[in-house]
């Protein structure tokens, strides 16, 4: 009769000490796959709010409009205001989308504001407010811990405060349009460190008070007086020929 072999228990111990060995190895690797991962998708969803941030603010600001409101007070408030002395920026906007064919205007007033740690993007549903109009809130951006902007004027130069005091002297100063050529932000996150923006902001077109030729009732009226004065011109001269005709005949 053949005798069974089998394994020691010294074999057992090894082979058992080698397997966990070899298992708290893969451990450590896949714990620090799986930590790299959610750092991945942690960055990326953090650079996806930044990118749709930039879109939303890009949006608003590029359709900017020259059109002051009133606050909830009554007091008239610029079309837009910002930089020192408010904290964030404030103005109107046009092209609100009105997909429900609701009765309202399609203009609509949009306010980026610091609230500690996040950036907030606030909207009224109706431009001169009433005592009981509240703004609706979207967090844009967390993390945030400091939030700049500043804005260029028609000589090229940076101010940090919109409306700026206009300074014009009548021999050479330089004029201040209603609204800025442009407007830099400047948000310091706390894992991304500094950003900044650059928006272009719409000029102000105004439109031209020169009619086309034609195109009005003084126009026509000349014109019909004209003819008039041409036609009786005509009839004059005919008559004072026929009266000199006759005098010739003996």
């Amino acid at each position: 009769m053949r005798r069974q072999q089998g394994f020691t228990l010294l074999e057992l111990l090894v082979s058992l000490a080698i397997f966990a060995l070899i298992g708290a190895m893969a451990y450590g690797g896949l714990q620090q796959v799986l930590e790299q991962r959610q750092a991945t998708e942690a960055q990326s969803q953090q650079l996806a709010d930044l990118q749709k941030s930039y879109r939303i603010m890009q949006r608003d600001l590029e359709q900017v409009i020259n059109r002051g409101i009133r606050n909830q007070f009554g007091d008239p408030i610029d079309a837009l205001v910002g930089g020192s002395g408010y904290d964030g920026i404030e103005f109107s906007r046009a092209g609100h989308a009105n997909p429900a064919g609701f009765l309202r205007s399609d203009l609509q007033r949009v306010a980026y504001v610091p609230d500690q740690d996040t950036l907030l993007r606030r909207t009224w549903r109706v431009l001169d407010r009433a005592q009981d109009s509240l703004p609706d809130e979207e967090v844009l951006v967390e993390g945030l811990q400091q939030f700049t902007i500043r804005f260029l004027d028609d000589a090229d130069e940076w101010r940090d405060n919109w409306p700026p005091q206009q300074t014009q002297t009548q021999t050479g100063g330089v004029g201040v349009t209603d609204l800025p050529r442009a407007a830099q932000v400047e948000i310091v996150l706390d894992d991304v460190g500094t950003l900044s923006w650059v928006f272009l902001l719409p000029q102000n077109y105004i439109a031209s008070s020169q009619v086309p030729a034609g195109g009005n009732s003084g126009g026509g009226n000349a014109d019909d007086g004209a003819d008039d004065g041409g036609d009786g011109n005509g009839s004059g001269n005919s008559e004072g020929e026929g009266d000199e005709e006759q005098e010739a005949t003996p």
